[in-house]
């Protein structure tokens, strides 16, 4: 079946709020990259980092987690190389300020339990804001995290959003490249 590409219109993106999008996850990824939770955009053409704006597919390509530039629609393909992706919270919004401090915190033990339950070597929480909700540390900082879940190394790294503007394309790919070299250094 051929998948349709097409920029969803204003009320297939309206009609988008509240829809989830699949995990890409399977037992014992190397790397399982967590967003916050799906845009609109993402829920309204069913792919994780949709958004043509969001940085986060040619960050995976520049920080070297994939050999070449994947899209929205091929992210199954980071399977074979040993990663995945989740959220914090499965539903869309047009915006993650939507999201309460309830909806975080719950993410969060859902997040732990879904770590404990697939067990990542990595896991790599795309956004300091909502970490430090869906987890209830208001100190943490970007990089590793003191205490793992489980067994699974924490990782925190900023928000890849073409919205969030403190970090540019190289600076991202600096932080999730260091990352790679942590994984790397302790799989082998």
């Amino acid at each position: 079946m051929t998948e349709t590409r097409h920029r969803p219109t204003r009320a297939e993106l309206q009609a988008a709020a509240g829809k989830t999008v699949a995990d890409v996850i399977a037992p014992r990824l190397k790397m399982l990259f967590c967003g916050i939770n799906p845009s609109l955009y993402t829920a309204a053409i069913g792919h994780h980092f949709g958004r043509p704006g969001n940085r986060f597919w040619p960050t995976l390509q520049l920080a070297g987690f994939t050999p070449r530039l994947l899209s929205p629609y091929e992210e199954r393909e980071l399977l074979q190389y040993g990663y995945g992706i989740t959220n914090v919270v499965a539903r869309a919004t047009a915006g993650a300020a939507e999201l309460t401090e309830v909806e975080l915190s719950e993410g969060g033990r859902r997040l732990a339990e879904k770590v404990a339950a697939y067990r990542p070597s990595f896991l790599a929480v795309l956004g300091i804001g909502a970490y430090r909700s869906a987890f209830g540390k208001p100190d943490a900082v970007l990089g590793r995290q003191p205490a793992p879940i489980a067994q699974s190394a924490i990782w925190v790294l900023p928000n890849p959003s073409g919205l969030n503007a403190h970090y540019g394309l190289q600076d991202l790919a600096a932080l999730f490249r260091a990352l790679r070299r942590a994984a790397e250094q302790a799989l082998s």
